[in-house]
């Protein structure tokens, strides 16, 4: 196993716990690791201070672990067990009207590089480095070993979270079983969950809370769902009382998707329409009043710093069109799921939004990520969920 040496001082935000070393901070490496290897660290005094996965870039290994410990599979069973006892222990996981929730949230659960989503008897892994790629089959095996007979299915889908430059080849597919169901509940509410060709692993588990807070606000109101996708906030509403529902997604197939949704756990209700366009074109097209709760949930507008001013105009311009139509007395539901934008920079940008449009707003919520989601004490990077719910006069 090859050796990193540590610049002197550069182990301080190690000694912190940060699952992260930058390429600046190494001296230099014994041996030739390929991307994807385990590295031991050491620091420029020569003691072990941490091991993980070798990547080329700017994050040159991923932390594991900081004990000098095998990574074998005792090792990934205890850390697949611990983040088990979490989700039992927030009663998300063992909870019969509930078998979608994330077992694994990468820095969050001291796994960086690796995603878990619970979908029923299924489990999704996603590996966003190239170092939990190559552990995949190890990671299956543990999983199964830990959820028993909870998980049949193990699907593993990462073909574009991978970094395309280590052209490594990987397809989407089983690791384990093959079952063609595909509907998981939620809170009660079923859903179908395209783990094969969907956005992530398929379904958006991190808005859960919120979409419930939604159904508490959705008692006789004319609803818009903005990039709906595959309907979750939708669904929602409808349980709660919304005397219609109206989803909005650029994507044909998610359109499709949300109405099967919406007949899965309402079959024949007429309150629900579902449209094919862009939502921007929408927004400057509907009647004003026509609703009074919108969600504005759009994709990531920065997915790096260098996108960053123009995502923040962005959300200005999609909320000020929101504002502007949004019948008084209206709750505004607003989210970004941008890491590289602050919760004080989305809040700026709705704000110059509220101010653009001259209305009275009021701040009722202040949104994030749930407890299946966790926040790595150590790695405040981990925070991305934000949102808003806002009361408009």
């Amino acid at each position: 196993m090859s050796i990193i040496y540590l610049k002197r001082g550069k182990e301080e935000s190690l000694r912190r716990y940060h699952p992260w070393i930058f390429s600046g901070a190494i001296h230099h490496i014994d041996g030739e690791p390929a991307e994807g290897d385990l590295v031991r660290v050491f620091t420029s005094e020569n003691e072990f201070i941490a091991c993980g996965h070798w990547q080329i870039g700017s994050i040159a290994v991923r932390i594991l672990t900081f004990v000098d410990e095998p990574i074998d599979a005792a090792f990934w069973q205890r850390r697949l067990s611990t983040a088990l006892d979490v989700r039992c222990g927030i009663g998300v996981a063992g909870n019969p009207e509930n078998d979608t929730y994330r077992l694994v949230h990468g820095e969050g659960d001291n796994l960086p590089g690796l995603v878990i989503d619970i979908y029923g008897q299924t489990a999704v892994v996603q590996a966003h480095s190239v170092g939990m790629h190559v552990c995949r089959e190890e990671i299956a095996k543990a999983l199964k070993v830990v959820m028993g007979d909870a998980v049949q299915n193990i699907f593993y889908k990462s073909e574009t979270t991978l970094p395309f430059k280590a052209e490594l080849g990987q397809e989407n597919g089983f690791l384990l079983g093959g079952s063609p169901d595909d509907v998981a509940m939620e809170n009660g509410l079923r859903f179908h969950i395209d783990w094969l060709r969907g956005q992530k692993t398929g379904f958006f588990v991190d808005q859960r809370d919120n979409r419930s807070l939604l159904e508490h606000y959705s008692r006789g109101r004319a609803v818009l769902n903005m990039f709906c996708y595959t309907g979750g906030f939708s669904v929602y509403a409808m349980r709660g009382g919304a005397r219609l529902v109206h989803s909005v997604d650029s994507s044909a197939k998610a359109v499709d998707l949300v109405n099967e949704n919406v007949e899965l756990n309402f079959p024949g209700d007429q309150r629900h329409e579902a449209y094919a366009e862009d939502a921007f074109k929408f927004l400057q097209q509907m009647d004003k009043d026509a609703y009074d709760l919108i969600i504005l949930d759009p994709p990531a507008f920065a997915k790096h710093k260098d996108a960053l001013r123009n995502a923040l105009k962005g959300y200005t311009r999609l909320n000020s069109r929101a504002f502007e139509k949004i019948r008084s007395g209206g709750i505004l539901f607003t989210f970004s799921c941008s890491q590289a934008v602050s919760k004080d920079q989305f809040r700026m940008a709705v704000f110059t939004a509220a101010a653009q449009s001259g209305r009275n707003v009021r701040i009722l919520h202040q949104l994030h990520q749930p407890a299946d989601h966790p926040i790595n004490i150590y790695h405040p990077e981990g925070e991305y969920l934000k949102g808003l719910v806002l009361y408009v006069e």
